[in-house]
């Protein structure tokens, strides 16, 4: 379970706070879109969700615990072993492969490189990029990253995904496939279903979206 109770969030003492004491408990096997005028925090909530940000009150809660204020070590490794992430940009390194970049949060979590690669390949194939594992960045297409960023996000099998205007740069086709890739990631695998959120302000998305949250 992904929630946040009574959240408020500023980035400055005394400075304008975001999300008004927001509750919310995010749906398991859904894809969450959230939306809002600009401004309103929708990239903040989702390094918030990831615990990248201290909430300035409230709570972040991960399977039913608390876990905004833990201590570093503690959100680094819930981070790494539960959490994935979808950058607008896809931040892919363009001086390694597209294999390398999807193992790399793997590694960090303590897989072995081979059962890492294993899995990424996995993933690329299922992704419809498996023929691209060793391009690099500048190999492929815009929506080609986007979905080996995907894969990235998912090498670990984390319960929650997290997803800043993964579709800000696509055309429709390749936006399309992107949230494909996610709705297949928010359902059942190996009887988990994961939390998937999306930030964003497109309409398109919000069309294919299980559930809205307007900030």
């Amino acid at each position: 379970m992904l929630a946040v109770r009574d959240l408020t969030f500023a980035y400055t003492c005394g400075g304008e706070e975001l999300f008004e004491g927001l509750t919310h408990v995010f749906t398991p096997g859904a894809v969450t879109a959230v939306t809002g005028p600009s401004g309103r925090g929708k990239s903040t909530l989702l390094y918030v969700l990831g615990l990248m940000l201290t909430p300035t009150r409230g709570q972040v809660l991960l399977g039913e615990r608390d876990v905004s204020t833990a201590a570093d070590a503690t959100r680094s490794r819930l981070r790494a072993h539960q959490i994935g992430f979808v950058f607008q940009d896809s931040a892919l390194d363009p001086t390694r492969t597209v294999l390398d970049s999807v193992v790399e949060p793997a590694l960090y979590a303590g897989w072995s490189l081979g059962t890492a690669r294993a899995r990424g390949r996995e993933l690329l194939g299922q992704l419809g990029v498996g023929a691209r594992a060793e391009h690099r960045p500048g190999e492929v297409s815009g929506g080609q990253a986007q979905r080996v960023a995907v894969a990235r996000a998912l090498v670990t099998d984390p319960a929650v995904v997290l997803a800043d205007e993964p579709t800000g740069n696509l055309d429709r086709d390749n936006a399309t496939g992107v949230l494909a890739a996610l709705s297949a990631a928010a359902g059942t695998d190996g009887g988990t279903a994961r939390t998937v959120v999306v930030a964003t302000h497109d309409p398109f998305v919000l069309e294919h979206a299980d559930e809205v949250l307007a900030l």
